[in-house]
């Protein structure tokens, strides 16, 4: 298959450097997550600065810089999809960022698990594209190698419940059939989700450090679809509680 033709080089025909400079006085870590209700949420109560954006045919988004327990922080929105995903996070390591937190929702495959209960993938099935680009074939990625013990640690000493385990992440949010589910449960995935595994690879490639986190959102794990709180208007209170936790990682890496 044409997936199986990785190509190590460095030099691509467009380069992210052909389009993006390197933004004076980026901080060193980034948070990112995939909605932008939360995002601007977030921006507005740190009082954060616009300092740069990215762009695509869609149109523009900020990248903000704030400041969070003395610590200086890039803020920004990833839109949803392993390619622009991956994409966005290309353009803010030219920038300057070297470690990035990501949080956003998933769909549980284990209906025990709790909504908007936050879940730490270990392993990621590769059941998208984009990672295929910036890591040699396989099934599956790891990821999240560095600052797991520590994260956990922190949501012990919070008092957050937390489920370790792996992620099916996948392209096609309408082809989620009834027995791919059942075979993703069979090879031990928890939850799904489009970009884990390709935001493991690019960071990998690109020799930056990448933390990816959940809360769990709808449930697959049913005779018909549990939306549960999978829209942006729903349990703010709670994603709001997902935000500082990924600040509070954030401060201490």
């Amino acid at each position: 298959m044409i997936l199986q033709e990785f190509d190590p080089s460095k030099e691509a025909v467009i380069n992210v450097e052909d389009v993006i400079d390197a933004v004076p006085g980026m901080p060193e870590i980034g948070v990112s997550c995939y909605s932008r209700i939360t995002l601007e949420r977030i921006a507005s109560e740190l009082n954060a600065v616009r300092i740069a954006s990215t762009s695509t045919a869609n149109g523009e988004t900020d990248v903000y810089k704030a400041v969070y327990k003395g610590k200086e922080i890039a803020l920004f929105m990833m839109d949803v999809g392993a390619p622009m995903s991956v994409t966005m996070l290309e353009d803010v390591f030219a920038m300057g960022v070297q470690k990035v937190i990501v949080f956003g929702s998933c769909g549980v495959l284990d209906r025990k698990i709790d909504d908007c209960s936050v879940i730490i993938p270990n392993r990621a099935v590769r059941d998208e594209g984009t990672s295929y680009h910036y890591a040699t074939p396989a099934d599956e990625i790891e990821v999240n190698e560095n600052y797991l013990d520590l994260f956990t640690k922190m949501l012990e000493k919070m008092k957050v419940h937390y489920t370790i385990g792996k992620v099916w992440t996948t392209d096609a949010f309408y082809r989620e059939t009834v027995e791919k589910v059942s075979r993703r449960k069979e090879n031990g995935c928890i939850c799904v989700d489009m970009e884990c595994s390709a935001n493991a690879a690019a960071a990998k490639f690109r020799g930056r450090e990448l933390f990816q986190f959940f809360y769990a959102a709808d449930n697959l794990d049913a005779e018909q679809w549990d939306v549960r709180s999978l829209g942006n208007d729903q349990k703010l209170t709670e994603k709001d509680r997902i935000a500082t936790i990924a600040l509070e990682l954030a401060v201490q890496i």
